[in-house]
């Protein structure tokens, strides 16, 4: 986080690239057969940046902002649901609104103390690590005979933080992956894997199982199982390390972190993944952000006031654990100031072979449509906020909505992308 001021100080004459277009229906994609064509979805997760410093004039990161839309879809009104990480985590995969623990990036790795679920599914409670019964996406797709893994780069570079799989602190102890660790002679590559961006390691319902060594691997893994669609998972989570998901800048190991870095990730990775036989057969490649930047400036007594906007999108709800805002809240030497809720609009970019390349979809979507549109795909029901009326998922539009494209490709549509 201390990261994430200290990039936005760097960049505040950037921040106002360029103006947000108006909000315009949903264009989006159709197949011949409909989204059910789908059977291998990869997800990919940067931080910490809003739509204007990613896709505006001038970004640092062309082969996102330009590149990968021009060959698929760009979604102009993608939102974060919190600030300021975790909490955007665990709601891509379980619809799990903040706790007071989550949204703070749970320091302490806390067990949930569960006192009540909400009719909408929302565990009431304090705490990080969820107990069984609130399940996951994970847990829905083991359900009905898919396949899924975690891939997560540096974890387990460093053995004395956490291990090679299934990494995460020891239950109600202090976290020490909150900050990145630098090349030293215990760890030749340095360890810049945080727990705080692997969901799956805050659900007992995952780590309580040896499905979770199983599943929650080293990111090195994943082009050996891209080898053949049926080593394939049929839901895939990457989460770069702190530099290239580009949190931190500059990076404990002197490479300059930002958008720079995430690029030049992108840049490695997703042609990789386009190669795959998966992905050519079938798949669905999500691009996104866990949430928006923040405004920096400062106070009177020489410290710094971190504003959050905190916009929200699609009727997000708080949740039932985190209170009224605005609230505000002291770091050190940073006064932190929640104005809403929510993550703020940070865009995202979808690639298929079935999507028409150079669409561009201006309806908003936040992490619970991502999540309920994978939930679609695979037939799934809806967890937590995923399955809040009225919420549009990328493929929520009727037939009638849809215009006419080429086979194979899908076709601009109202209200979503199917």
């Amino acid at each position: 986080m201390f990261k994430l001021l200290q990039r936005a100080l760097a960049s505040m004459a950037f921040m106002a690239a360029l103006a947000a277009p108006q909000i315009a229906s949903a264009q989006g994609m159709r197949g011949p057969m409909g989204y059910h064509q789908i059977k291998h979805v990869f997800v990919i997760t940067l931080e910490n940046e809003g739509y204007d410093v990613t896709f505006g004039a001038g970004s640092k990161a062309p082969y996102l902002a330009q590149t990968l839309p021009a060959k698929g879809a760009l979604l102009t009104q993608y939102y974060g649901t919190g600030h300021v990480s975790l909490d955007n985590y665990i709601a891509m995969i379980s619809g799990q609104a903040a706790t007071l623990d989550t949204r703070n990036d749970c320091l302490t790795f806390t067990d949930f103390k569960l006192t009540g679920v909400t009719a909408d599914g929302q565990a009431i409670g304090t705490g990080c690590v969820y107990p069984s019964a609130i399940k996951t996406l994970p847990d829905q797709l083991k359900a009905a005979g898919k396949t899924w893994r975690g891939y997560m780069e540096d974890m387990g570079n460093d053995p004395s933080r956490e291990a090679a799989t299934c990494g995460h602190p020891a239950l109600n102890a202090a976290d020490g992956t909150q900050s990145a660790e630098k090349p030293s002679a215990t760890a030749p590559l340095g360890d810049q894997y945080a727990t705080r961006h692997n969901p799956f390691a805050y659900f007992h319902s995952i780590i309580d199982s040896p499905v979770c060594n199983a599943n929650v691997v080293n990111l090195g893994r994943l082009q050996g199982d891209l080898a053949s669609a049926a080593t394939t998972p049929n839901f895939v989570f990457i989460t770069p390390n702190l530099c290239n998901d580009g949190h931190d800048g500059p990076c404990v190991n002197g490479q300059p972190g930002g958008l720079v870095s995430a690029n030049a990730f992108l840049q490695k990775w997703v042609p990789i993944i386009m190669a795959s036989p998966a992905y050519l057969a079938d798949g669905l490649l999500i691009i996104n952000f866990d949430e928006g930047g923040a405004a920096v400036s400062k106070n009177s007594s020489g410290g710094y006031v971190v504003t959050f906007q905190g916009e929200t999108c699609c009727s997000e709800q708080p949740g039932p654990n985190i209170g009224s805002f605005p609230q505000s809240a002291a770091l050190g030497p940073y006064t932190l100031t929640y104005n809403g809720f929510g993550g703020d609009r940070t865009g995202a970019v979808l690639l298929s072979p079935f999507i028409k390349p150079g669409t561009v979809a201006n309806t908003p979507f936040n992490h619970y449509s991502m999540l309920k549109s994978i939930e679609e795909i695979f037939g799934l029901a809806h967890l937590g906020y995923a399955g809040q009326p009225g919420l549009v998922s990328f493929f929520g539009c009727a037939s009638s909505d849809l215009a006419t494209t080429t086979a194979n490709q899908f076709a601009v549509c109202e209200g979503g992308l199917k």
